[in-house]
């Protein structure tokens, strides 16, 4: 009897300690880049239309930035996934400051540096208005930063934007 009554305890305990170990490669992986998502405006304002002549997926976008207090890093190479799979690669340069951002928006128009706006060239919305997840991707494939929300638990002012970082 004593023998069952230790073996529940050491198999919670070595399930805990698993868990812990799991949990902490993926809070690390999340904090080893300078960039990270600063937040996403996941529901454009307005009625969704995804039409290129006067639609507003422009109005849907995510900002990333540098949060690095020395490194300058240049975008190139790095990938945006939703959970379904779409996927954005910055194909051009563009280079963050530290403490600078882009906005990674819908739609198509002019890429600026002055701006801080890059376009999707794509006029479908990318991120669900219910639920995601987004994925940041460096351009060795390593993982930058990873976000899943739902409308109900992440905005509660119902704006249809998300702020993650800060």
């Amino acid at each position: 009897m004593r023998v069952h009554r230790t073996l529940p305890v050491a198999a919670a305990i070595a399930a805990a300690g698993a868990l812990t170990f799991a949990a902490s490669p993926a809070q690390a992986a999340e904090y080893s880049s300078a960039l990270k998502i600063k937040g996403v405006q996941y529901d454009a304002p307005g009625r969704d239309s995804n039409k290129c002549s006067g639609g507003n997926t422009k109005n849907e976008y995510l900002t990333i930035k540098n949060y690095s207090k020395t490194a300058v890093v240049n975008l190139k190479g790095y990938v945006v996934k939703d959970a379904a799979g779409n996927k954005f690669t910055f194909k051009n340069s563009h280079t963050l400051q530290p403490g600078d951002y882009i906005s990674l928006r819908g739609g198509r128009g002019t890429d600026s540096d002055a701006k801080n706006v890059v376009y999707r060239q794509n006029c479908n919305f990318i991120w669900n208005n219910d639920k995601d997840t987004i994925y940041f991707y460096k351009p060795s494939g390593a993982r930058a930063d990873v976000h899943a929300y739902t409308e109900k638990a992440n905005d509660r002012d119902g704006n249809g934007y998300i702020t993650y970082h800060g």
